[in-house]
């Protein structure tokens, strides 16, 4: 666990090699840049339950949508946030991520209360797929080192990353976000909904592109354990806009939804 895919330097967060993007191997990977962005928020919130004057409900992440408003370079990046919405039940902040003087990436993360409630039996969470352990390890294909072949670990149930379709696939981040720190729970899950377009992609690599400028993911618990498990479908159109939706899974069930809407063009 020495290994992590950004390491603190003063306020800055310092990508290695293991946060890169498959398209281009001077930019990141969307996954590590929503799970930076989602460790802030949850640091920010920590931070703020801290320093307030009793003790509240437990505020959790529930949603998270993700800008990626250019390219993220392999540079220091800093991280910011600002109380948008405050409040005991629901809270929201605002992200951004900066690359020196330019803003590369713009968040908003929405916060909500945990208590208790008494349900009817038949809201229980639809079941998980198949476990990783009955599912094909992904092969590195001779890509740069990056995030899709050293900075996860992904087992297919579904499908497979070279295969056009639907995919149901397991993902386990291979070292901490941050150096020293354990991931929580819906950061896993932002490093992995990311991975939705290129797991069920349905063009091929070599001759397109199906890049996201956004990420939204929705969670109505907090995830557990160290696998997140997508299934994932696109669907694209001739006039070059395309959308990828992903069901998002853990050990115990169903428990979130993410979604990306893609540009499409010719390489």
């Amino acid at each position: 666990m020495a290994e992590a895919l950004f390491v603190p330097d003063g306020e800055l967060f310092v990508p290695t090699d293991r946060a890169r993007g498959p398209w281009d191997e001077h930019a990141l990977h969307g996954g590590p840049v929503a799970a930076l962005v989602a460790r802030a928020a949850e640091h920010a919130v920590a931070a703020g339950a801290a320093g307030a004057a009793g003790a509240g409900p437990s505020l959790v992440l529930v949603r998270l949508t993700v800008e990626l408003l250019r390219p993220v370079p392999t540079a220091p990046l800093k991280v910011s946030t600002t109380v948008v919405r405050p409040g005991r039940k629901v809270r929201q902040l605002a992200v951004s991520v900066h690359a020196g003087d330019v803003e590369v990436t713009r968040a908003l993360a929405l916060f909500m209360r945990t208590q208790p409630v008494d349900l009817p039996a038949s809201t229980e969470p639809d079941a998980p797929p198949p476990g990783p352990d009955d599912g094909r390890p992904m092969v590195d294909e001779g890509w740069w080192e990056g995030f899709h072949n050293t900075g996860v670990e992904m087992r297919f149930v579904k499908g497979y990353f070279s295969d056009a379709g639907p995919a149901t696939v397991w993902i386990r981040l291979a070292q901490p976000v941050v150096t020293g720190e354990e991931p929580s729970g819906a950061v896993r899950a932002a490093a992995a909904a990311d991975f939705g377009n290129g797991v069920s992609s349905v063009l091929p690599f070599q001759g397109f592109l199906f890049i996201n400028p956004d990420l939204t993911m929705v969670l109505d618990r907090t995830p557990v354990g160290q696998w997140i498990c997508l299934d994932a479908v696109t669907h694209v159109t001739g006039g070059g806009i395309g959308m990828a939706e992903s069901a998002l899974y853990d050990s115990e069930g169903r428990m979130g939804r993410a979604l990306q809407t893609l540009v499409v063009d010719r390489r």
